[in-house]
């Protein structure tokens, strides 16, 4: 151990220790529990900024989304959603897979797309926290 460790830590008791213990356990269940998002209720699909559908995530199904460049395939499963195919030349929206969390969102910018699944409860990140 190092040496400013090993003088720092000669000076814990078993209550420290205790308390730092608990501590750490309240900071990963809170964590745990607050950050994880809600279950999807549906699928809102965008094409040119106004909404296309609204599609429960109830039964699968299929949705195309015309857009500047061509047709977006939206797939849609119980409980999640994907781009399944899109036009445009990066396929980023496509690359990011299912989305299955409420608040999840996948953009295809070069057609104008955008899938959203909305929730109760949603996710927090870096852009609505």
């Amino acid at each position: 151990m190092r040496p400013w460790l090993a003088a720092w830590a000669a000076h814990l008791k078993a209550g420290d220790v205790l308390v730092l213990g608990c501590a750490l356990l309240v900071c990963v269940l809170s964590a745990i529990s607050l950050w994880k998002g809600g279950r999807p209720d549906k699928a809102i699909i965008k094409s040119g900024g106004k909404v296309f559908a609204e599609v429960d995530l109830s039964m699968p199904r299929i949705v195309e989304v015309p857009g500047p460049l061509g047709t977006t395939r939206v797939e849609i499963q119980p409980g999640r959603a994907r781009v399944a195919a899109d036009p445009g030349p990066r396929q980023y929206c496509v690359r990011q897979g299912w989305l299955s969390s409420a608040g999840a969102v996948a953009i295809c910018a070069p057609n104008q797309v955008s899938l959203a699944l909305s929730g109760r409860t949603a996710d927090y990140d870096s852009l609505n926290y």
